[in-house]
């Protein structure tokens, strides 16, 4: 009886016990749980603050590298200017549109701080100073005026934008630093976390070997058990550590797999850029070659244009009309080539006015027709209201032409080409580096083979192509690009393989003063103009005594009374001789003053008589503001553009305005 008590004690006590171990088991798994979750938690935390620090480096070491590249390309322009040696003037445009690429990433990588963003755009406007002046003296320098540049250099020197530009960067590296300060203390702070939680696993640790203990007094009666959960938990804790040590082995060859493979992708892109300079440089050869080609033919009937009206001239008036006819065409087909090819180097200047996108495309139907040839068909879609831009209308012409040509190619000369015009507003940012506000959407859209997603992400570079070699060497996306972006625009393209392809070239509305021009004038075509009414005495201003002949005797040939000057530096003094001067006719790029510069010294002196500009060439004069409004008229010409250059700065001197006037002849 009392046995059978005492086994009954026994048996409660053993029940106890184990509810008691079930209890601590279950605490202990529980808490094992949490703490490894906390541990975990506190590990992403500290990785997410070392990214974060390591971002804050990439963004001063990014800062510091662009400082030295512009460092290097204003010294590099010092020997330009003081050795006048070209490579020097190619190694400073190059450092400095590096430098240029740089603020880019640097805007990109600070784009989530908007601190910085304000930073990063008060950079951008110093380095567009900068690049002004430095722009000025390496044009003086390229046409060998080295006083001129030695002393504009030497301005650009003791400018203010020096320690502006300075500043500015110290101000990003100052701003990322305490960004860099706070997250190193977040990242401290995570790792004190961290420790906090082993500090914690440990003491629980302890608690339970504490427990164990206690419990082992009271489980005399249980050794086996004992040892039996205890030999499994040195098993596990053995497994656990053997897990851990694998881990960590697995991290460490997953870290140095990583590292071999951002080597590898080094080692590829290196390789990938030196093939695409490759490329590049057979293109140019490509391009050359394609050149003296066209200029070859050109010449051809031009000198035999003229030789052979030479020979008629006496005889037979009308074979002799026809092979100068010929001779004027193949100059002309020079000209356009040559003014092309200027517009890929950035030596053309846009010469801006209010045109309207509807009136221009349905003024190019002949055109496209002529060109595109009868099995592509030409749709229009006209939805933008008719708004104006401000843009180069021979330069949005040819954009277009050239998008049409590559619409042709890609449906191999058969299928449907639709032009549109539409509206839309854009907010700040919304696309690209757009400016807030109403922008004319003009669409080229095919039903060609389209493209994939790799020749999309490259189309836009210079020389890049998918025609075959002799096709194409890679210039009217860049060029149109390169226009787009100086026209204050955005251009996009979309498209899928097998599904065509829409490119969008968007241009800012313009709401000023607008004056559409007629069809013949948008597309380059006018009438020759008839001879002035009466003479007027015209100051030309031309170093090349061949221009300057021609010029003055086109001139005469109108009915006026040109004054030639072959000297800048004599303009003043003719001014002066001859009070009657209602206009002046200057070349812009000439030795010792250049056009721009004449007419800013004459101004003030002589602020009633009106300027007409004459270029072939305006090198680094690429902006509409350094030409102070006036007309220009690029070369060559012919004495019906003329004409209609003078009576339209006629004009503007009296007050008017003439529809059939334009800023810039053809």
């Amino acid at each position: 009886m009392g046995r059978v008590a005492n086994q009954e004690i026994e048996q409660g006590s053993i029940s106890v016990r184990r509810a008691l171990a079930t209890a601590l088991g279950l605490l202990a798994a529980f808490g094992l749980i949490s703490l490894t979750i906390l541990v975990s938690n506190s590990n992403r935390q500290r990785d997410a603050a070392l990214a974060a620090q390591r971002h804050s480096f990439e963004v001063i070491i990014l800062a510091r590298s662009l400082e030295s590249t512009m460092n290097r390309a204003e010294a590099t322009l010092g020997r330009y200017v003081v050795n006048m040696e070209p490579q020097y003037g190619r190694l400073f445009v190059d450092d400095w549109r590096r430098a240029g690429s740089s603020i880019d990433r640097l805007r990109d990588a600070t784009r989530d701080n908007p601190e910085q963003i304000i930073l990063v755009e008060r950079l951008r406007r110093i380095y567009n100073d900068r690049d002004r002046m430095l722009s000025g003296a390496a044009l003086r320098t390229r046409y060998d005026q080295k006083m001129s540049s030695l002393a504009a250099y030497n301005a650009a020197g003791k400018s203010e934008s020096v320690a502006a530009l300075s500043q500015a960067i110290e101000a990003i590296v100052a701003t990322e630093k305490r960004l860099l300060q706070a997250r190193i203390g977040a990242a401290n702070a995570t790792v004190e976390q961290s420790n906090w939680a082993a500090k914690l696993l440990l003491a629980f640790a302890i608690v339970i070997l504490v427990g164990a203990a206690v419990l082992a007094f009271t489980m005399i009666q249980a050794i086996a058990e004992r040892r039996a959960a205890r030999t499994d938990a040195d098993e596990v804790a053995r497994r656990a550590e053997e897990l851990e040590e694998a881990v960590a082995e697995r991290t460490i060859e997953l870290r140095r797999a990583n590292e071999a493979l951002l080597a590898e992708a080094a080692e590829r892109e290196a390789a990938e850029a030196q093939l695409r300079q490759v490329q590049k440089m057979e293109a140019v050869g490509q391009l050359t070659g394609g050149i003296a080609h066209d200029f070859n033919n050109m010449l051809a009937v031009v000198i035999g244009g003229l030789e052979l009206a030479r020979r008629r001239l006496i005889d037979n008036t009308a074979e002799a009309r026809r092979h100068l006819e010929n001779a004027m065409e193949g100059a002309a087909r020079a000209a356009t080539l040559t003014r092309r090819l200027l517009a890929f180097a950035r030596a053309e200047p846009l010469l801006p006015e209010p045109v309207s996108p509807d009136a221009l495309i349905a003024g190019m139907a002949e055109l496209l027709d002529r060109t595109l040839g009868e099995r592509v068909t030409v749709r229009t879609d006209y939805q933008g209201g008719d708004w104006t831009v401000w843009v180069d209308k021979h330069q949005l012409e040819n954009a277009l032409l050239n998008l049409a040509v590559n619409a042709r190619d890609a449906m191999e000369g058969e299928g449907t080409l639709t032009l549109a015009t539409s509206g839309r507003s854009l907010a700040e940012g919304e696309l690209g580096v757009s400016r807030a506000g109403d922008y004319v959407t003009i669409s080229v859209t095919d039903t060609g083979c389209g493209m994939e997603q790799k020749v999309l992400d490259r189309v836009f570079e210079p020389f890049f192509t998918t025609k075959p070699v002799g096709k194409g060497t890679g210039l009217g996306l860049s060029q149109i690009f390169g226009f787009v972006r100086q026209s204050l625009g955005e251009i996009t393209i979309s498209s899928e393989p097998g599904q065509g392809t829409t490119v969008s070239i968007l241009l800012p509305r313009y709401t000023g003063v607008q004056r559409v021009a007629p069809a013949e004038e948008v597309h380059g075509v006018r009438a020759s103009a008839a001879a002035a009414p009466q003479k007027v005495p015209i100051l030309v201003v031309e170093d090349d005594p061949r221009v300057l002949n021609a010029t003055v005797e086109a001139l005469v040939e109108l009915g006026h009374r040109p004054i030639p000057c072959a000297d800048p530096e004599q303009a003043l003094g003719l001014l002066a001789a001859n009070p009657g001067v209602r206009l002046i006719i200057s070349d812009v790029v000439m030795p010792g003053t250049t056009g721009p510069e004449l007419i800013a010294a004459i101004r003030p002196l002589h602020g009633d008589v009106g300027v007409l500009f004459v270029t072939g060439f305006a090198g680094e004069i690429d902006e509409a503001a350094a030409f102070g409004g006036h007309d220009v008229l690029r070369k060559p010409f012919t004495i019906g553009s003329l004409a209609s250059a003078v009576e339209a700065a006629l004009a503007k001197l009296n007050g008017s305005h003439p529809p059939e006037a334009t800023a810039a002849a053809a």
